[in-house]
């Protein structure tokens, strides 16, 4: 990380923002209570409800612009969400968007981290596995980390039970401390060139 003050945008729809968790803390503020950076790390959440990728794409430069500085260690985390799917975009527009994102971050030297959707029981899981398979396609041609939630969770007992005693999209602290386990079990720590958490 260098000398350089980390700042980190997170940009996602209402689980980025911990919706549905009585602490409040989301999987954004647990990781980030297991990150130990030498100096405090800025961390801005941006999330949107039930934001699809086309409406995340035109406001995340705008909004994350605003929080970086040039002499800053400036990193981006995506949430990517299920609105795509609820929207009727195609899979082809969903991974548009989040390559243009990618592409401009990368061009602005911004280190990009992206989480995939977790499942819902609201709606098609195929259809949900197909987009999470295309975001990490988009991230593994741009060699950007990329967390697949879905597919560890689909047929978790915890997960599932606590998203069914919630509103059957948004997980408890239960559901939100495997979102956080699985992220800082991804990749996270070597991101942002810290010792791996044992």
């Amino acid at each position: 990380m260098g000398d350089a003050q980390l700042r980190i945008c997170v940009i996602g729809d209402e689980l980025t923002a911990g919706m549905g968790d009585a602490r409040a803390l989301g999987w954004v503020g647990r990781v980030m209570a297991r990150t130990p950076t030498e100096e405090p790390a800025f961390v801005a959440q941006l999330p949107v409800p039930g934001e699809n990728t086309t409406e995340l794409a035109a406001r995340w430069e705008t909004e994350c612009t605003r929080r970086f500085t040039p002499m800053a260690d400036n990193r981006l985390v995506l949430g990517m969400g299920a609105t795509d799917l609820e929207d009727g975009l195609s899979l082809a527009r969903s991974r548009l968007n989040l390559a243009n994102i990618l592409d401009a971050a990368a061009a602005s030297r911004i280190g990009c981290f992206v989480v995939g959707p977790p499942p819902r029981t609201d709606l098609d899981g195929e259809a949900l596995a197909a987009l999470s398979d295309a975001f990490g396609d988009v991230c593994q041609r741009r060699h950007v980390p990329y967390v697949e939630t879905f597919q560890p969770l689909r047929a978790h007992e915890q997960w599932n039970a606590d998203v069914a005693a919630s509103d059957g999209v948004h997980p408890g602290q239960a559901g939100y401390g495997l979102l956080a386990w699985l992220v800082l079990h991804n990749g996270w720590h070597g991101w942002l060139g810290l010792p791996t958490e044992g």
